[in-house]
């Protein structure tokens, strides 16, 4: 008896005529209507591309947030607001916002981004990055003035770190005693770079560095070969910057082709 429900079971499959019980293909049964399981496992795809791991209990959670909407949908539609102007215009706008990031998605998939070019854009980095950082100081004031008056405090022993934690108006760095941490000298701007790089380390300048931001008293506390990460290090942030990169260019080739008049 056994053999033959199996062989039957096996048949049938092969078939394709196995039929679930409609217990198996609904998640309830809400006021005589049935909730398909389909649209618990539309909500668990979303939750785990979110990056949340389906659990036991986020299942139960999912399987009440279904049930709530169908209730909620249910009782929207005897009031007959399916019929208003409010309901359609939205309905259309989450049919755009859906088709439009399916759009996307499909192209993202069908145009992915390759190790080679992940490489190339860390190469491009490693070129425009390599050489000597920086760790620098500095105070910001608003006058010429100013600067002057703390370079000569500083110059019969007035400490830099507490007169730039009082006096710079560069809130983070002041607060840190002025302390800018390493960095490329090409992160500033050209006229503190300039005025950076001609510093022997220990060494402060001499005279107010202006910039757009205001005076500067520049001191140069270190220097060392760059500091760069790994490619591996920063491969997933390469990746998605480019497949950014990428859909950025579909988006502006499908635009520059459409007429519009």
């Amino acid at each position: 008896m056994k053999k033959k429900l199996m062989s039957g079971l096996v048949a049938a499959a092969l078939l394709g005529t196995v039929v679930l019980p409609v217990s198996a293909q609904n998640l309830a049964i809400v006021n005589g209507k049935p909730v398909p399981s389909a649209r618990a496992d539309a909500l668990k795809q979303q939750v785990e591309r979110s990056g949340r791991p389906i659990t036991p209990e986020v299942e139960g959670q999912i399987k009440e947030e279904v049930i709530a909407r169908e209730i909620f949908m249910q009782e929207a539609k005897k009031r007959g607001l399916e019929g208003s102007a409010e309901y359609k215009n939205q309905l259309e706008l989450a049919r755009q916002t859906i088709l439009i990031r399916e759009l996307f998605a499909d192209y993202q998939k069908k145009n992915p981004v390759t190790d080679a070019e992940i490489q190339a854009e860390y190469d491009k980095f490693v070129a425009s990055n390599s050489g000597k950082e920086y760790k620098a100081s500095h105070i910001l004031v608003e006058s010429e003035d100013q600067a002057k008056s703390i370079i000569a405090q500083i110059g019969k022993g007035a400490k830099f770190e507490e007169i730039a934690k009082k006096e710079s108006k560069d809130p983070g760095s002041g607060a840190r005693g002025g302390d800018l941490d390493w960095a490329n000298p090409s992160n500033y701007v050209a006229e503190f770079t300039e005025a950076l790089v001609k510093l022997k380390k220990g060494d402060m300048t001499a005279v107010p560095v202006k910039s757009q931001f205001g005076y500067h008293i520049i001191r140069l506390d270190d220097v060392r070969d760059a500091q760069l990460p790994k490619l591996d290090e920063v491969k997933p942030q390469i990746s998605q910057q480019l497949q950014q990169q990428k859909l950025a260019k579909f988006q502006e080739e499908l635009r520059s082709k459409a007429k519009v008049q």
